[in-house]
Formats: C-alpha cells, sequence, structure tokens
C-alpha cells in the first residue's frame, strides 16, 4: 500500500502531519505533539518550524506555550486531508482490507467527514461504496471508526449497475452526494463524477 513515508522522507513530519490533518479541529502544544507522536522533542520542534515556516501550520504563542494548529488557506490544505484519510483510520482499513470487503470501484468520503464536521442533517452520508461489497466486512470496519468517534456512520452501498442508473436517471439522492466535496479513497474522482 503507499504511504505518506513514500512521499515525504522525514518520519517526524509524517507523524506530525497524521496527527493534525486527521484532528483538524485541534490545537496542539510542542510537548502534547511529543507526547502524540512519540518522537524526540528536537526532533518534534524542528519539524513544526518548518511546517510553519511552509505556512502548513500556524504558530500561535499563549504564555508560556506556543500552540500549533492547521492552517486552512494553505494551498495543499485539501490534498494533505485527502492524503491523511487514505493514510490513517478507516481509510488505511479500507485500502488495506481492499480484497475481504469485496470488488469496490469506489469509496468516497464525504468532505465534512474527512474534517469531522457535523452533519447538517441526518440523511446525510459520510461514506459511498460502490461495488460488489460483503456487507458484513464493510460494517466491521466502519463499527470500529464508529466506536472511536463515538458517534453513527452514515454510509450508502450500491452496486456499480444502481450507481451508474441512479446517475443516468440524475436521481436527486446520489447527485446532493456527488455535489458536496469529497476524498476518494478508492478510485478516480474524474470517473465516479463523470
Amino acid at each position: 500500500m503507499a504511504a505518506l513515508s513514500d512521499l515525504i522522507t522525514s518520519k517526524v513530519r509524517i507523524k506530525i502531519l497524521e496527527l493534525f490533518f486527521s484532528n483538524l479541529k485541534e490545537i496542539y502544544h510542542v510537548r502534547g505533539i511529543v507526547r502524540e507522536t512519540s518522537e524526540e522533542i528536537n526532533a518534534v520542534r524542528r519539524e513544526l518550524t518548518k511546517l510553519e515556516a511552509d505556512g502548513v501550520l500556524r504558530k500561535e504563542p499563549r504564555g508560556n506555550r506556543v500552540y500549533y494548529s492547521v492552517r486552512n488557506e494553505h494551498p495543499f490544505y485539501g490534498d494533505l486531508i485527502s492524503m491523511v484519510a487514505k493514510t490513517t483510520g478507516l481509510g488505511r482499513q479500507l485500502i488495506e482490507n481492499k480484497n475481504k470487503i469485496g470488488k469496490a470501484s469506489f469509496i468516497m468520503f464525504s468532505g465534512k467527514f474527512v474534517r469531522m464536521k457535523d452533519r447538517k442533517r441526518e440523511d446525510d452520508v459520510d461514506i459511498l461504496v460502490v461495488g460488489e461489497v460483503v456487507l458484513p466486512e464493510l460494517a466491521s470496519l466502519i463499527r470500529v471508526e464508529e466506536s472511536k468517534r463515538a458517534r453513527e456512520i452514515n454510509y450508502t452501498v450500491m452496486s456499480r449497475e444502481e450507481f451508474d442508473f441512479r446517475k443516468k436517471r440524475r436521481d436527486p439522492f446520489l447527485l446532493g452526494i456527488l455535489a458536496g466535496s469529497r476524498a476518494m479513497i478508492i478510485g478516480d474522482e474524474e470517473d465516479l463524477v463523470n
């Protein structure tokens, strides 16, 4: 499986990016980052300085501590969210267990789901899975993530035929899913939308 380490050579930077981009709302101080990543403080400080200089993270002094958070105006913000969604948590589990869950043509996470935002409506879909899927295997992986997030994950599974039919008929439910922001976990976004 492809990992961030294939693109980024610093393992400390990878851990920091995964920490911040899988918890977008969180603000961390240096010691908290050291605890979460289990890395040396000097290595963490060096990477934080680099990420802040590159504009990926924002530094904010508060009292005698310095806190860091993600800068959502960075040009690679959405790309980093998508990459981290594929290499951590449920995204990673789905990719690693791709053969167990069947033949998924597409697995898409909604933008709200990867950004850990609440759904506006209860019928909004967090995850769309298209293909021939072994439902008990998929449900098992999703239940684990639900317990980590302490909330229900709303997912929809369709066969490729049903997906193509609904897309051709301009089904409002499917168009609503496809109209929102998304992170592709498996499959190509261009093929999903067109």
